[in-house]
């Protein structure tokens, strides 16, 4: 069986070497000095940044494709000034590691929502001539969501060019709350972040006004698909009982039934036959894809929970690879 793994992060020396100079946006300080502490590791850095080495570890784990994408949050910390032509720089850096390994490597671009006409253009860019994949997001840009009007330049480029956006979780916007005990990144901070994300895209209506999007969420959901039924439940409460709820427009579909069109799941970081179990039972096989989410993750025990998870032959073979040729229009 083919593998194709979807969020596997990469940087390059030249990026890291502009991006740990720059100043940073107020409010993601704290973020970024634990990203570049991570980056600046010797072992961690090289992870991100040799692909010999990386492409090795495909072979003995049994991978055949990476889908890569920048090291999170990517671009989305810095001045709109220094984010823009950084973003370029680092896709041009992306297309030719794709150009250089074909059948290996695809490619998301990174953006800079902090200019969304920019940003658009460089969707343009990526999905035509650099021969990209898709995009990928690092949830919130400072504090602003994807489904606010200014942002309206970004997704309409990313629907008129198929462009699947990977909605990449960051720390939370609102970071008080997570900032003890280690909660701002994975261990809760990240997919509350990305899960939040996705219920303002969902519940203000962004799917009404451009239906043709994808967004692919990491983690199985960002834990959306074990709350579907209670969602639909209660938003149905609120649009039927004045006063139930703030303002919320009327939307055409149920909440579920956005997640189920205008989403795919891949498995990150989340090696667990029962959440993965909810997950099909969620969107279906069609709409989940395999990712090993590295460096962060041990590909040799991903690529063996795909392996002897318990799933029909239909299903491994849609999570393991189909599901990605088709959402990330891969040969």
């Amino acid at each position: 069986m083919r593998v194709i793994a979807v969020e596997e992060h990469l940087s390059t020396e030249a990026f890291l070497r502009v991006a740990h100079g720059l100043d940073v946006v107020a409010g993601d300080e704290t973020e970024m000095e634990l990203m570049r502490t991570v980056e600046k590791t010797p072992a961690f850095r090289t992870r991100l940044v040799d692909l010999d080495a990386r492409l090795r570890e495909m072979d003995a784990a049994g991978q055949d494709l990476a889908v890569l994408s920048l090291d999170p949050p990517g671009v989305q910390p810095y001045p709109a000034a220094d984010a823009v032509p950084l973003a370029r720089e680092f896709n041009d850096a992306l297309a030719a590691i794709v150009r250089r390994h074909p059948g290996r490597f695809g490619g998301l671009a990174t953006v800079a929502p902090q200019d969304p006409a920019a940003a658009a253009a460089e969707v343009e860019r990526a999905m035509g001539p650099l021969g990209l994949n898709g995009i990928m997001i690092n949830s919130h840009t400072g504090g602003r969501y994807l489904d606010e009007p200014e942002f309206a330049p970004l997704l309409a480029a990313a629907e008129a060019n198929r462009a699947p956006i990977y909605l990449h979780p960051r720390a939370p916007s609102a970071l008080a709350a997570y900032r003890d005990y280690g909660m701002p990144g994975a261990i809760w901070g990240y997919q509350a972040e990305a899960g939040l994300h996705a219920m303002r895209l969902i519940l203000s209506g962004t799917f009404d006004r451009y239906p043709g999007l994808t967004f692919v969420l990491g983690h199985l959901g960002e834990g959306i698909p074990y709350w579907l039924r209670r969602i639909d439940n209660r938003h149905a409460f609120a649009a039927r009982t004045a006063g139930a709820a703030t303002p919320m427009p009327r939307l055409s579909l149920t909440p579920s039934e956005y997640f189920r069109r205008n989403f795919v799941l891949t498995t990150s970081g989340m090696d667990d036959p029962d959440v993965l179990g909810l997950a099909l039972r969620a969107v279906g096989a069609d709409n989940v894809m395999f990712a090993i989410d590295f460096p962060y993750e041990d590909p040799a025990a991903a690529v063996a929970f795909l392996r002897d998870a318990p799933l029909t032959d239909e299903q491994r073979t849609a999570i393991g690879h189909r599901t990605a040729e088709r959402v990330f229009r891969i040969t």
